[in-house]
């Protein structure tokens, strides 16, 4: 590229250190920005949560030892608004959402990327594995580290002003270049929780921002059999097997959620098997439109962590249906199902899924 200002999104990790570390060595007029999106109190200190005030901390290091500008910007009211309100609204209609893809969404590739603009930046950058090539995003070339799942929703117009310096880097090259670079981060441990949930638990969130929300009801088999009572839908999710309370003897799976009902139908695992999930809110990436002819073939990841599956897909409107030659087994309403391409690692787009 030609020497440009960009603005990296830093959260004081390796991975977004790294991204500023290499720009800024390649000649760009460097600024990094970190947003602060939560009051996290007494998980100021903790290990392991993403985006805490030692990560602030840390960031500003960085930015020191690399002698670039580095801002942070109070963004608690925008973030509650926009991707914590929604969280907890969704798990009381009994799904299990993606906090992250909607912070990346709305929060970082919309108004950071609009500060960005304003301080005359050519683009945002992040340390997200993945690549973008021309107008396409495509996974990482680590595999195990790729996070097209979280990036889907990315609309084309954001995608333009974005980098992904860490694309082609496996994480182990980006430990090592970062303790080439002495970045004071290099050995920092990876976050493993959603920024906003103390000690991993996300109802305490829901009961924060709405009091009350957990109405009890009937744990039922998929045979009829009222097998017990639970505390409130917002406790389970589709697929779980472990706390459920009850014990008949054989092993048990979440299979439906009916908030309004407050009735989760818990079932053999088969009962977990499904043919096709209708999604909602469908986001395109890319010029190939051959995703969106009746019946293409594609491959889809319903978990960030699985590889992906082949399928069949017949968009329609803003939504579509996706048609599994054999069973596969189901997840949750209000995740995320992504496309790809069938002969390549393009990611084609993706929706939340809605039905199953």
């Amino acid at each position: 590229m030609e020497k440009e200002r960009i603005v990296v999104a830093m959260s004081g990790g390796v991975d977004s250190s790294l991204a500023a570390a290499m720009l800024s060595h390649e000649g760009h007029e460097t600024i990094g920005i970190t947003l602060q999106l939560y009051d996290h109190g007494e998980r100021t200190a903790r290990k392991g949560a993403c985006c805490a005030g030692r990560d602030v901390h840390d960031a500003r290091r960085v930015a020191a030892s690399l002698g670039i500008p580095h801002y942070v910007l109070d963004f608690e009211e925008r973030f509650r608004t926009e991707v914590m309100d929604e969280f907890a609204d969704s798990y009381r209609r009994g799904e299990t959402p993606i906090p992250c893809v909607r912070c990346n969404e709305r929060i970082k590739f919309t108004h950071l990327l609009s500060i960005a603009e304003e301080l005359g930046a050519s683009y945002l950058a992040t340390g997200h594995y993945v690549r973008r090539i021309g107008d396409e995003l495509h996974r990482a070339k680590d595999l195990e580290r790729d996070q097209s799942y979280f990036l889907f929703s990315t609309r084309p117009d954001q995608l333009a002003r974005l980098r992904f310096p860490l694309g082609s880097l496996t994480k182990t090259q980006t430990r090592e270049r970062a303790k080439e670079l002495r970045l004071p981060v290099a050995d920092k441990p990876d976050s493993q929780d959603i920024c906003f949930v103390p000690r991993g638990r996300y109802t305490d969130v829901i009961e924060s921002l709405h009091p009350g929300a957990g109405e009890p009801g009937d744990i039922v088999h998929t045979d009829g059999r009222i097998l017990g009572r639970h505390r409130g839908v917002m406790h389970y999710t589709i697929g779980q097997r472990r706390g459920l309370g009850i014990a008949t003897g054989e092993p048990l799976f979440v299979v439906d959620l009916d908030a309004p009902a407050r009735r989760v139908t818990v079932g053999a695992r088969d009962a977990l098997e499904t043919g096709e999930l209708r999604l909602r809110d469908i986001n395109w990436l890319g010029r190939n439109v051959f995703a969106k002819q009746d019946g293409a073939a594609v491959r889809v990841k319903l978990r960030s962590n699985q590889e992906p599956t082949e399928a069949r897909l017949s968009a329609d409107g803003d939504g579509a249906l996706v048609r599994f030659a054999g069973g596969i087994e189901t997840t949750a309403p209000g995740q995320a199902c992504v496309f790809y391409a069938p002969d390549s690692e393009q990611v084609l787009g993706g929706g939340w899924i809605c039905q199953t």
